[in-house]
């Protein structure tokens, strides 16, 4: 006990010095305050297109109308991040998708819904994979995980508290108030992020390099390239591809399983998000607490395979309490494999190609959810909700073990160690 105490008392003085940090604090405090908005946006958006159509599947293509312009823009935007200001790559997404949540107060309809779903997807293209990519040169190797895991903890209690707070608003003033929120989040996460101090990057041109179609594709092609001849990414995209296969359905249609399956109203959706919220809060305590070392292929795949028996459960069971718990486990799995995968991912990618190598995921990740939509929705009509889940949750839990078997004896630290060499 006395040593677990002084574990995480290790955790929490790491915890805070990452905070502190005046190269770090910036870009923290701005995604905590786009994040109450982004959870907001997200229940007041799945409900109004619910109540604008009464149909889960038109709740699906919300999703499929954010996938596309990840797949269309992933290469570009790779290619963008890595080439050119990372800085005013942010504060430019942060902008656009500033305004373009700020039209919802008036929605005009389903395809106004859907359209503004796909500009912020687009927006999201540049800004995630480039604050993956920043936070390498904005921490310590030592503090990555830290900086990684308060990233989680804290945006999921903020998760927490606006899926608390969601339903209220939705039921006394309606989905505008939401948006007006998200929009102002936008705004002031781009203010700070001009206090950050983002150095040149390995890769960055000046304003007189060539910048035509034919320099973009190029460098597109190179970052397909590693990807394709390295053994660590290469694996990694098949088993990632999977396990989005796997969670893309069920992850869209939450809200379905709430209503016909839990006989939940559409303001209980947001108590299923806290659950998930409350889990990913504590989930990165886990590798930063136990962990000698947490690169570690168990410590990325294992919970795909905890989680997929957790959607097996979720279309078993119908208590509110029981789904809840079983929620809460699946955040805390979720948070624990993503703090570790992209602590893993941006030690283990040099810095010229961390754009383009977490584009690369992104688009990967997003086609395969478009095609689990489109089975899923079939599924889903033919047979019912509920063995969505169980098929998704065998998928996700093959997925791990898939890792398990491509990756389980791969050496990350010497990949870590030969990504700092080559960043130099």
């Amino acid at each position: 006990m006395a040593t677990l105490a002084g574990r995480l008392g290790g955790v929490g003085r790491a915890y805070a010095g990452v905070i502190r940090s005046r190269t770090y604090f910036p870009l923290w405090l701005g995604q905590l305050l786009s994040g109450f908005g982004d959870t907001l946006h997200y229940i007041a958006l799945v409900v109004l297109v619910f109540r604008l159509t009464g149909q889960g599947l038109a709740v699906a293509g919300v999703v499929a109308a954010e996938i596309v312009p990840v797949l269309l823009l992933g290469p570009v935007a790779g290619v963008v991040i890595d080439r050119f200001s990372r800085k005013a790559v942010l504060i430019g997404a942060d902008l656009f998708r500033a305004a373009l949540v700020l039209s919802l107060v008036w929605p005009q309809g389903v395809w106004h819904a859907y359209l503004v779903a796909a500009g912020l997807a687009a927006g999201n293209t540049f800004f995630g994979p480039t604050v993956q990519a920043v936070i390498p040169a904005l921490t310590t190797p030592d503090q990555r995980l830290a900086a990684n895991s308060v990233a989680w903890s804290t945006g999921r209690l903020v998760q927490i508290l606006a899926a608390t707070l969601a339903g209220g608003l939705i039921a006394l003033i309606g989905t505008g108030a939401a948006f007006v929120v998200n929009a102002a989040s936008f705004a002031l996460s781009a203010a700070l992020i001009l206090l950050l101090p983002i150095p040149a990057h390995a890769g960055e041109v000046g304003s007189g390099a060539r910048r035509g179609l034919g320099a973009f594709f190029g460098e597109a092609r190179a970052g397909l390239a590693y990807a394709a001849r390295d053994p660590f990414m290469s694996r990694l995209l098949v088993v990632q591809g999977l396990a989005s296969f796997a969670v893309g359905a069920t992850g869209a249609l939450l809200v379905v399983l709430s209503e016909q399956h839990l006989r939940l109203p559409p303001a209980g959706f947001a108590w299923l998000i806290g659950a998930i919220g409350l889990g990913a809060l504590l989930g990165p305590l886990i590798p930063n607490t136990l962990a000698t070392d947490y690169r570690d292929a168990r410590w990325l795949f294992v919970p795909y395979i905890v989680r997929g028996v957790g959607d097996v459960l979720i279309a078993v069971f119908t208590p509110l309490p029981v789904a809840m718990l079983i929620l809460f486990v699946y955040g805390l799995n979720t948070s624990t494999g993503m703090v570790v995968f992209s602590s893993t991912i941006q030690g283990a990618v040099p810095d010229r190609m961390r754009g383009r190598v977490f584009t690369l995921l992104d688009v990967t990740w997003n086609a395969t959810r478009l095609l689990s939509l489109a089975v899923g929705g079939v599924l889903v009509d033919a047979v019912g909700i509920r063995p969505l889940y169980w098929l998704g949750g065998a998928l996700l839990a093959l997925a791990g073990v898939l890792g398990l078997v491509l990756l389980g004896r791969h050496d990350f630290r010497a990949r870590d160690a030969d990504a700092a060499t080559n960043a130099r």
